[in-house]
């Protein structure tokens, strides 16, 4: 009980010499504020009083509390004074009076410049956590809001920068300010994903690692020249705000900074080893730039804005050589895939899928970024066979690219489809990638009108010829087995003539179930309309040769033996073909 009333009697008395001292250095206050208005270089004494108010003044500031917590306004002016003091005094002979007085105002200067950027800290959790979990659609309806400052600390750092300016501290004010909101805006970032990443690291990354840190970098961008620069724009304005010139010059240092440290991100992916599976990332790296520019070079001075369009300039055109660098790599792929190996079945080659997809994609996503950039960055005076029959004025130099690489594919296909033994499946395959490349060009509105009906006119046109060599060469021999030449020989049936065609006929169509269950048509439709196609000429001219001549042959046995199918038996069996099942004759599911 006695240790407490002595700790409150202590509180009491330490409270009572502080307010006791604050009395005296107002009083001292008001005379040091008179002698100011007089005071010169040239005066050879100096009054006593100055000296206790330099003593009251250290402690003062040595003890003051933070100047949100406790009145402000008197603590500022003695700073001014101090200020005041030592610029008149700094010329004279009092040597040692001007050290005391300077040591006071570099600890004033110290306290004010450690509580502006703790004050300015302080908003962290409300400014950059806020911005940073923001979406991105509703920025523009709390742009207001960042950073989120109360009135108060406003006001107060307002105060600050003022008094550190007119002090002579605008150097530590400035860089103060720079690297606190530097600090914030790179927390903030953080928080979207994106961390710096220095170009030797970019570069050493693999695209799997690299390809993750670029939708974080993109948003990271869109945020900045969206919400955080517009708001530390008017932070800047609103805390210097008597000093114009100056608080240009510190949002365009602040911008510069942050932008620059984005677009080397940028520029470093840009030096990356291209390859096809890259070229997406690449593009929406480009159409960020592209998109963010105009309104990016807005918030800076001029000569800050040469700058970053100068490096968003190069690293666009970098990304725009690599992506038509690109395509070519495409060319190239296509033309060295000669590999022997058939797809079984005949089916869809994974070179078709690849390449059809990847154009499709390529198409419907950034069709107007890369006929922009094929139109900015290609060279000219390459040759392209597919603009010979074509009016270049019509035909932009990606869609011409485009129509060089189906022609490539074609070809490679039309090579590939000579590996087949059968000319039948090799009609197969040409048939099954032909219908897929059709398709997904039909499927993809921007790669049709790109290719125009020309192309697809021309690819049906293919499509027909090949499903009649198909017809010719598998289902014309068969019907060959019905002919009916030489059956009648002096009016009358030769019936082992007869026995032999229908052997023949059997035997064959088994040896074409047989084989062609397992070949593969994957698009419904084709499969359907081959079955159609195919049952049209088999099935009336199987029923025909049956009724005219299965009577010809003795009932029982010898029937069974020679007449194995039924018109139904053959349409059922036609409608089992293609399903690439050569173990059953079952219909396989898909």
């Amino acid at each position: 009980m006695e240790e407490s009333s002595a700790a409150e009697r202590e509180i009491q008395t330490q409270t009572q010499e502080n307010k006791e001292k604050e009395h005296a250095l107002e009083q001292v206050s008001q005379d040091i504020e008179s002698l100011l208005s007089r005071l010169s270089p040239q005066d050879e004494s100096i009054p006593e009083f100055v000296d206790k108010y330099l003593d009251l003044a250290h402690d003062k500031i040595s003890n003051h509390e933070s100047l949100l917590e406790v009145d402000d306004d008197s603590f500022f002016k003695l700073v001014n004074q101090i200020s005041k003091l030592y610029k008149i005094l700094s010329d004279s002979n009092h040597g040692p009076l001007i050290n005391r007085i300077g040591k006071i105002q570099q600890l004033a200067m110290c306290y004010l410049e450690d509580e502006f950027m703790s004050l300015m800290e302080e908003s962290r959790t409300n400014d950059s956590e806020a911005a940073a979990d923001q979406p991105e659609e509703d920025q523009s309806a709390d742009e207001s809001n960042y950073p989120d400052y109360s009135q108060k600390v406003l006001a107060t750092l307002n105060k600050i920068a003022n008094e550190m300016i007119s002090g002579g501290y605008e150097f530590e004010c400035c860089d103060a300010y720079i690297i606190t909101r530097r600090n914030i805006i790179e927390e903030a970032l953080n928080k979207l994903g994106y961390q710096k990443i220095s170009i030797d690291d970019v570069q050493k990354m693999q695209w799997e690692a690299l390809e993750k840190e670029i939708p974080p970098w993109i948003k990271a961008f869109k945020q900045c020249v969206n919400l955080y620069f517009s708001g530390e724009r008017k932070l800047v304005e609103n805390i210097f705000s008597d000093h114009s010139s100056l608080s240009s010059t510190l949002f365009g240092n602040l911008a510069c900074r942050v932008f620059i440290q984005l677009l080397n991100f940028a520029e470093a992916v840009a030096t990356v080893k291209r390859s096809t599976e890259k070229l997406f990332k690449f593009l929406d790296i480009y159409e960020t730039l592209r998109d963010n520019l105009s309104a990016m070079e807005s918030m800076v001075p001029k000569e800050c804005a040469n700058v970053l369009r100068n490096e968003t300039t190069t690293t666009r055109c970098q990304i725009g050589e690599m992506a038509i660098c690109i395509f070519c790599d495409l060319e190239n792929a296509i033309q060295s895939d000669t590999g022997k190996t058939t797809v079984p079945g005949g089916a869809v080659h994974p070179l078709t899928r690849y390449t059809m997809n990847y154009v499709k994609y390529a198409c419907d996503e950034y069709k107007e970024t890369i006929e922009k950039v094929f139109k900015e960055h290609s060279k000219t005076g390459r040759a392209d066979s597919t603009q010979k029959d074509r009016d270049e004025d019509e035909q932009s130099p990606f869609v011409g690219q485009v129509l060089r690489i189906l022609e490539l594919l074609d070809s490679a296909l039309d090579a590939k489809s000579k590996l087949y033994k059968d000319t039948a499946l090799s009609c197969i395959f040409m048939m099954n990638n032909g219908r897929y490349m059709l398709q997904k060009i039909k499927g993809s509105a921007e790669l049709h009108q790109a290719m125009r009906d020309t192309w697809c006119r021309k690819t049906s046109s293919d499509l027909r010829n090949y499903h009649n060599t198909y017809k010719r060469e598998t289902w014309m021999k068969l019907l060959g087995c019905l002919n009916v030449e030489g059956l009648n020989v002096n009016g009358k049936v030769v019936k082992p003539v007869l026995k032999e065609r229908f052997k023949s006929f059997n035997a064959m169509f088994d040896e074409i179930r047989k084989t062609q269950s397992s070949w593969v048509v994957n698009d419904k439709q084709l499969q359907s309309e081959l079955r159609v196609s195919i049952s049209a000429i088999v099935i009336p001219a199987y029923r025909s040769f049956l009724a005219r001549f299965s009577g010809y042959l003795d009932p029982g046995r010898q029937t069974e033996k020679y007449i194995k199918f039924q018109p139904d038996d053959i349409e059922a069996c036609i409608d089992e073909l293609f399903d690439g099942n050569s173990g059953s004759m079952g219909r396989k599911k898909t």
